[in-house]
């Protein structure tokens, strides 16, 4: 399977990197495991201060999934269920939990699990190049909770029905007014302005930061545990001739029309 995640250091801050040539860094199972590892051992290196996350190049933070890999990987409910609460929420559990505080560094298409990955940050940068949402009701399934929280969380319910029901692509100016960035900037301004940012999370206390991270997650409303039910009706679409009808559509680059069933 394609696609990397990569690691660099410059003194106590680090760059970890989405890589898929070619596919606009759309995430492989082989980097959403890989991500999970980096932020895990990322976390317990007690000398870093901050990490910037990005996608490699300037082209795309990263375009969702890599869909071409579901035939093979997640073509059923028991699948589904290992892809989506294990390898997915793996790596965005790591992201989000990570003690060290976190900035995404934004170029092009941040869509799907792109945007699930930058919502788990601190902090989003984006370039005017930036592209947002969570097209997925054009593929006939529906996101998972544990990939939904941090979306609702960050946005609230009102946006984050728009992103999901709608299901348009929105531009950086729009994603900054409903609450999904930190700031915008120009495109070649943006990487001087996340690691400037980084800089001066860098400098201060590492500490204060840690407990700030802390205590803004114990704070923050938690839900009510999913039951059983709750978690198989998430995954229901498996069965759906929509389901087949959105996934035949974009592998063969052509509208679906859905029949509701």
């Amino acid at each position: 399977m394609s696609g990397s995640v990569f690691v660099e250091r410059d003194g106590v801050i680090a760059t970890v990197s989405l890589s898929n040539a070619g596919k606009l860094n759309a995430l492989t199972v082989a980097m959403w495991r890989e991500l999970a590892r980096v932020m895990n051992s990322l976390a317990a290196d007690e000398d870093l201060r901050c990490i910037v996350l990005r996608g490699a190049g300037e082209e795309a933070f990263a375009a969702g999934a890599d869909i071409a890999e579901f035939a093979q990987v997640r073509d059923n409910i028991e699948q589904g269920k290992r892809y989506h609460r294990e390898l997915v929420f793996g790596a965005l559990k790591a992201v989000g939990e990570c003690r060290h505080p976190t900035v995404a560094m934004i170029h092009g298409p941040c869509v799907g699990g792109g945007l699930e990955i930058a919502c788990q940050c601190d902090l989003r940068l984006a370039g005017e190049s930036g592209r947002f949402g969570v097209p997925i009701n054009r593929l006939g399934f529906a996101i998972a909770h544990d990939e939904l929280s941090a979306l609702l969380s960050l946005t609230g319910r009102a946006v984050a029905l728009e992103i999901l029901i709608e299901g348009r692509v929105w531009n950086a100016q729009e994603a900054f007014a409903k609450g999904l960035l930190t700031r915008v900037v120009a495109d070649a301004e943006l990487e001087n302005e996340a690691y400037a940012t980084a800089q001066r999370i860098a400098e201060g206390a590492p500490l204060v930061a840690r407990w700030h991270k802390r205590f803004v997650r114990r704070l923050a409303p938690q839900p009510a545990p999913l039951t059983a039910a709750e978690i198989e009706e998430n995954f229901a679409y498996f069965d759906t001739e929509d389901y087949r009808i959105g996934y035949d559509a974009f592998i063969n680059g052509k509208k679906p029309k859905f029949t509701g069933r």
